[in-house]
């Protein structure tokens, strides 16, 4: 369940601090009752950056599939990269 804080719970840095790295997903904090900032820990951060970057490969896939672009098969790809990397 998203945390949602005022703004003057900023006053006490240890314990946002905390908590940011305890629940592992973002805090909202809010000023005058309305959104106005999001704090999260840089682990929390670099996984959201990798969904998002997860989300745009499988974008392109999908429009590789539309496009009738030729797919590549995977048992021949892992293949090539083993030989490549591993049999040496």
């Amino acid at each position: 369940m998203p945390q949602i804080r005022p703004i003057t719970d900023l006053r006490n840095t240890n314990e946002i601090s905390e908590l940011c790295h305890k629940q592992n997903e973002p805090i909202f904090i809010t000023k005058n009752g309305y959104g106005d900032l999001v704090l999260m820990s840089i682990e929390t951060y670099e996984r959201q950056l990798a969904l998002v970057e997860v989300y745009k490969k499988l974008t392109e896939a999908e429009q590789e599939i539309t496009q009738d672009i030729p797919l590549l098969d995977g048992e021949k790809v892992f293949k090539k990269l083993r030989d490549k990397y591993v049999g040496k």
